[in-house]
Formats: structure tokens, C-alpha cells, sequence
């Protein structure tokens, strides 16, 4: 008797097409973005309250403060077992 193999290939590849395709549809995002930006800040009208908005945008995400605790649960560090 042959012991049952379950075959994961495909259900893998799927994972990874649309882990892939999410990657592509969040860099043309970031790429038009980041076009939206240069424009913005070579309009003199605009560039200076979007230079100040984005600012405070990133102070309040980027440079937030998170605790290790915190990144740790995210990251499921807690809830699995620790392969050394």
C-alpha cells in the first residue's frame, strides 16, 4: 500500500501568482505615486502644503514609534514554535 502524498504544486503556484500579481499592482500604485509627488512639488501652488502634508504623514506612520512586543505578535512570533 502506497502512502498518501498529498501534491501541493498547485496550490502553491497560485500563491505565488497572486502574491505576484499583488506585488505588481502595489509597485504601478507606488510608481504613480511617486509621479503624483515630483509633479506636485514642481508646482509652486502646490508644493509647499503637499511638502508639509506629507510630512506629517510620514512622521505620524514611518517614524512612529512601535514596540518590539508589538512587531513580534505581528510577525506571529508568539504563536509559533521557535525552529533554532
Amino acid at each position: 500500500m502506497k502512502p498518501y502524498t498529498q501534491n501541493t504544486q498547485h496550490k502553491l503556484a497560485k500563491q505565488f501568482m497572486q502574491l505576484e500579481n499583488q506585488v505588481t499592482q502595489e509597485s504601478k500604485i507606488a510608481h504613480l505615486k511617486v509621479q503624483s509627488w515630483k509633479f506636485a512639488v514642481r508646482t509652486p501652488e502646490i508644493g509647499k502644503a503637499y511638502l508639509m502634508e506629507a510630512a506629517a504623514m510620514i512622521n505620524k506612520s514611518l517614524l512612529a514609534f512601535v514596540p518590539n512586543s508589538f512587531v513580534l505578535s505581528e510577525e506571529g512570533y508568539y504563536s509559533m514554535m521557535i525552529e533554532n
